[in-house]
């Protein structure tokens, strides 16, 4: 007879097969490289692209703060945006930095499920935000008269706390569903970070169910979004339409327009994400795919908003020279004095 053994779940006996179970405790990320020298070329490439992010990221956030002009709800909600973007990208890029200048390819089980719960937060809060974000745009452009009264301060406060609120909701759901039971077969990771197909792969044939049940109903939800977002942008085209100066039009459309692009680039991301092929090795295809919906969001959200919202840029751009203008000073003391109130003045 076959040995079986009882391992207690969740407070319930589930029978294992002991023939072929072996209980995994870590995951092995496999090599994208096996010259040393492209490991490091990668390593930096990656390191590049998230200091970019990072910094492209905080001045957004530090134009909103500081400017008093940006304190209107759609910049409220493009600074939490670019809070998450800061975020998402962290939590999938440094570990893979640090695993490849160092060798090292493998990742505990609590750090696999740790940064799939944080993947999945970030992300999910990310597209309620856009969603947000979305109606945001729509009041602005066909009820510009009401903006004030249906955008007020507590509302959009009370929009960020729930979009919040709801990414640690899915994101636990998915979580607590994928790691409630041990794993069994290989641990070997084809991806360069925990990638939710991966890790299925080895999952219990009842937790793959249950997550493709939960993906199917956050498939629907997401359709019934899509179909919010169509009605919306067309009625925002039709009254954008019916403005009677050039000038208006293009200024309505320039509002909307970033906000637009970033959020075709989330959806276009999360289509690759889902429906993407699962590779069963690793490759330079493979990693081109995973970065479109890890690292491409977050690194271009930053350069849609600068380039296409002129109050940004020009917050952005004051930035900058200030900060220049501010360490030439200070290289050269003898051209600040210190005055009264704490500041700096130049002579």
């Amino acid at each position: 007879m076959t040995e079986k053994f009882y391992a207690v779940i969740n407070y319930s006996r589930v029978p294992v097969d002991m023939t072929n179970f072996t209980i995994i405790t870590e995951f092995v990320f496999m090599e994208f490289a096996n010259i040393r020298e492209l490991q490091v070329l990668h390593a930096i490439f990656f390191l590049l692209i998230y200091l970019a992010t990072m910094m492209g990221n905080f001045l957004t956030i530090t134009a909103v703060v500081t400017d008093s002009h940006l304190h209107a709800p759609m910049y409220f909600f493009l600074s939490n945006l670019s809070l998450l973007d800061i975020c998402y990208i962290s939590v999938t890029l440094p570990k893979f930095i640090v695993n490849t200048l160092m060798g090292i390819q493998s990742i505990s089980l609590l750090g696999c499920n740790t940064q799939i719960f944080f993947f999945l937060f970030f992300g999910s809060t990310e597209f309620a935000f856009l969603m947000t974000m979305s109606y945001d745009r729509f009041v602005a452009i066909c009820h510009p008269l009401h903006y004030g009264v249906i955008m007020t301060p507590a509302r959009c406060l009370g929009a960020a706390v729930g979009s919040w609120f709801m990414g640690i909701v899915y994101s636990a759901l998915h979580t607590g569903n994928m790691f409630r039971l041990p794993f069994s077969g290989s641990n070997v990771i084809h991806q360069f970070f925990c990638d939710i197909p991966q890790i299925l792969k080895v999952a219990a044939s009842n937790v793959y169910n249950t997550e493709y049940l939960l993906l199917a109903i956050s498939s629907c939800f997401l359709l019934l979004c899509f179909v919010f977002l169509i009605i919306s942008y067309a009625r925002i085209f039709s009254n954008v339409l019916k403005i009677p100066s050039v000038e208006g039009r293009y200024k309505a459309l320039s509002t909307c327009s970033p906000h637009l692009i970033v959020l075709l680039l989330f959806l276009l991301s999360a289509i690759i994400a889902v429906l993407g092929p699962t590779s069963e090795e690793s490759s330079i295809q493979s990693l081109l795919i995973a970065m479109a919906y890890t690292v491409l969001p977050p690194f271009m959200n930053p350069i849609i908003y600068s380039l296409r919202n002129k109050k940004i840029k020009v917050v952005l751009i004051r930035i900058i020279k200030m900060a220049l203008f501010l360490r030439k000073d200070v290289s050269n003391p003898k051209k600040i004095k210190k005055i009264r109130k704490g500041g700096w003045e130049v002579e």
